[in-house]
């Protein structure tokens, strides 16, 4: 894709974050945006935002771990503005750093439901549309880089994103097998200024663990290291920029931290050389 002007994007969890620079970066590109987010007050504030800057916007609050919500998404897309040519499936929440055995069964539900069944829904849902509208299209699957290397802490997190990126290969390759008009690229950011954090505050009553956890000091000392990388990563806006020169390139991979590529690559000897996984964060 080349040209955005006059056409369609859906981007979920748009209302803040990565979410939010990529619609606002649609919008300023001429496109008609449908925001889709679970949080109602700030969705409903930022549509109100693009419509007094004369965008077209859609905004459905939408809780992406349901299939039968993001199926209601592109009715009300289809209904509104008659076709999809740019899919974002973005929205994500992260869970902590509390070791493997010490996560809950509603943790897993609940951050699986979000960062991965998410991407599934989306492209279980939308992928036949844009195939059946026959025009240069494009999906971008947020992933991470804890989705190509692995280290302490986040468990559920890297599970969900490793999927994201196996899920979009996947894709690539059985797109590209019918030459289809239709890309797609997986975008593996490191740390971003975003709100995912603070990821808590939208989870569901039933996904609720009965009693609060005890944090480990070694787990402290990660998740204070993992809020100083967040604060000081990369700002949404400039990894935005980065999608969409990636989607005019038709470029596949999208890696906004150069310097993650050496832990990439430590990664990738230590498969290929048969020995004991490093520890990037050290």
């Amino acid at each position: 894709m080349k040209e955005f002007k006059g056409k369609v994007a859906v981007v979920t969890g748009a209302a803040s974050g990565i979410g939010r620079a990529l619609a606002t970066r649609c919008a300023n590109e001429g496109m008609q945006v449908v925001l889709a987010d679970i949080e109602q007050e700030p969705l409903t504030k930022f549509a109100q935002e693009l419509e007094a800057q004369g965008h077209q916007v859609l905004a459905v609050r939408t809780d992406v771990s349901k299939g039968e919500a993001i199926e209601e998404l592109a009715r009300q897309t289809i209904a509104k503005f008659g076709a999809v040519h740019l899919l974002f499936n973005n929205a994500g929440v992260g869970e902590g750093s509390d070791t493997i055995w010490e996560h809950t069964v509603a943790d897993w539900e609940w951050v699986l439901g979000v960062d991965l069944w998410s991407v599934i829904h989306g492209i279980r849902v939308f992928v036949p549309l844009m195939l059946e509208h026959d025009t240069e299209a494009h999906i971008v699957n947020t992933a991470s880089l804890a989705g190509l290397i692995s280290y302490p802490g986040s468990a559920i997190y890297k599970v969900s994103k490793f999927g994201v990126v196996t899920m979009s290969e996947t894709l690539y390759h059985e797109l590209a097998a019918r030459n289809a008009k239709l890309h797609v690229s997986v975008l593996c950011p490191a740390w971003v200024n975003t709100r995912i954090n603070e990821s808590a505050r939208n989870r569901p009553a039933e996904l609720q663990n009965q009693q609060e956890k005890e944090v480990s000091p070694e787990h402290q000392k990660i998740r204070e290291g993992f809020n100083y990388a967040i604060k000081h990563g990369k700002s949404p806006e400039m990894v935005a920029d980065l999608v969409f020169e990636a989607i005019r390139q038709e470029r596949f991979w999208i890696l906004p931290s150069p310097k993650s590529k050496g832990q990439i690559g430590e990664r990738m000897l230590d498969i290929l050389l048969e020995r004991n996984p490093s520890n990037p964060l050290y």
